[in-house]
Protein backbone atom coordinates (compact mmCIF):
# COMPACT_ATOMS: atom_id res chain seq x y z
CA UNK A 1 0.00 0.00 0.00
CA UNK A 2 1.22 3.60 -1.36
CA UNK A 3 -0.39 6.75 -0.33
CA UNK A 4 0.84 10.13 -0.39
CA UNK A 5 -0.78 12.78 1.86
CA UNK A 6 -3.80 14.42 0.89
CA UNK A 7 -5.17 10.63 -0.57
CA UNK A 8 -8.18 9.32 1.05
CA UNK A 9 -7.94 6.11 3.03
CA UNK A 10 -11.37 4.38 2.83
CA UNK A 11 -11.98 1.75 5.29
CA UNK A 12 -14.98 -0.76 4.68
CA UNK A 13 -17.17 -1.92 7.34
CA UNK A 14 -16.49 -5.25 8.59
CA UNK A 15 -20.24 -6.20 9.49
CA UNK A 16 -23.35 -6.64 7.14
CA UNK A 17 -25.02 -2.59 7.46
CA UNK A 18 -21.45 -1.08 9.11
CA UNK A 19 -20.68 2.04 6.72
CA UNK A 20 -16.89 3.05 5.35
CA UNK A 21 -14.65 5.08 7.06
CA UNK A 22 -13.27 7.52 5.32
CA UNK A 23 -10.07 9.51 6.46
CA UNK A 24 -8.02 12.30 5.25
CA UNK A 25 -4.03 11.02 5.15
CA UNK A 26 -1.72 14.13 6.67
CA UNK A 27 1.39 12.70 7.10
CA UNK A 28 3.11 9.62 5.47
CA UNK A 29 5.19 7.71 8.15
CA UNK A 30 6.85 5.45 6.60
CA UNK A 31 9.20 4.84 4.18
CA UNK A 32 7.97 6.14 0.07
CA UNK A 33 4.62 5.92 1.22
CA UNK A 34 4.37 3.09 3.48
CA UNK A 35 2.03 2.90 6.37
CA UNK A 36 1.83 4.00 9.12
CA UNK A 37 -0.17 7.08 8.45
CA UNK A 38 -1.45 9.83 10.42
CA UNK A 39 -5.11 10.60 9.51
CA UNK A 40 -7.99 13.37 10.21
CA UNK A 41 -11.61 12.03 10.06
CA UNK A 42 -14.58 14.58 9.31
CA UNK A 43 -15.17 15.10 12.97
CA UNK A 44 -11.70 16.32 13.26
CA UNK A 45 -10.32 13.38 15.12
CA UNK A 46 -6.51 12.56 14.62
CA UNK A 47 -4.80 8.92 14.79
CA UNK A 48 -2.26 7.37 13.26
CA UNK A 49 -3.24 4.17 11.42
CA UNK A 50 -1.55 1.02 10.16
CA UNK A 51 -4.40 -0.26 7.81
CA UNK A 52 -4.92 -3.73 7.30
CA UNK A 53 -6.78 -5.52 4.16
CA UNK A 54 -9.59 -4.09 4.77
CA UNK A 55 -8.64 -0.53 3.50
CA UNK A 56 -7.47 0.79 0.29
CA UNK A 57 -6.43 4.26 -0.61
CA UNK A 58 -8.15 6.35 -2.87
CA UNK A 59 -5.57 8.96 -4.53
CA UNK A 60 -6.33 12.35 -4.82
CA UNK A 61 -5.88 12.17 -8.82
CA UNK A 62 -8.42 9.39 -8.94
CA UNK A 63 -11.93 10.30 -9.50
CA UNK A 64 -14.07 10.03 -6.10
CA UNK A 65 -16.94 7.67 -5.98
Amino acid sequence: MRASVGDRLVVHGRIVGQHDRVVEIIEVLGPEGAPPYRVRAEDGHEAIMSPGPDSVVQHTNEPQP
